[in-house]
């Protein structure tokens, strides 16, 4: 009887542990996401800043003042870019350490028997608008180098 009573204990905690794992997959599908949108941005911001260093090096060569304000022009807009994409990948990092956070209440309340849930609700709430922010701010990004940008801009910059 004392085995059997032990063999239904031990299988009650894998039960609620295979029910925690459950739950918790869902945040930890969010955090994929989230890595795969931090990559795209970091590749993204790679890239501007690359730019900026070519328009910097040209900003000191140029000679005509009508191409020099352009090029300082440009310049300004990376910068207001790199800002924008810097703030984007910092929001998104905070989204992706409050929804870490919610997979370690959720553990530590099963186990531990706490009653985690406003906590929990609440931690996935700013997640949820730390990661809305980050959206939004990258849209912004976006916006902006699609508004700036100007075909056949190189050719007049290599004449």
């Amino acid at each position: 009887m004392k085995q059997l009573k032990k063999a239904i204990t031990m299988d009650t905690t894998v039960t609620d542990l295979a029910q925690t794992i459950q739950i918790v997959v869902a945040p930890v599908f969010m955090l994929t996401g989230i890595a795969g949108f931090l990559n795209v941005m970091s590749g993204r911001l790679g890239r501007i800043v690359d730019r900026a260093r070519i328009m910097e090096r040209r900003v000191h060569t140029i000679k005509n003042p009508e191409f020099l304000e352009q090029s300082e022009n440009e310049l300004k807009n990376i910068w207001r870019r790199i800002k924008l994409i810097n703030r984007s990948i910092g929001l998104c990092t905070a989204s992706a350490l409050f929804v870490c956070a919610v997979v370690v209440f959720l553990f530590l309340g099963d186990f531990w028997t706490f009653h985690l849930s406003e906590v929990i609700v609440t931690l996935f709430i700013v997640a949820l608008f730390l990661l809305i922010f980050a959206l939004l701010t990258f849209l912004k990004e976006v916006q902006l180098a699609t508004r700036t940008l100007q075909m056949g801009k190189e050719n007049m910059y290599d004449e």
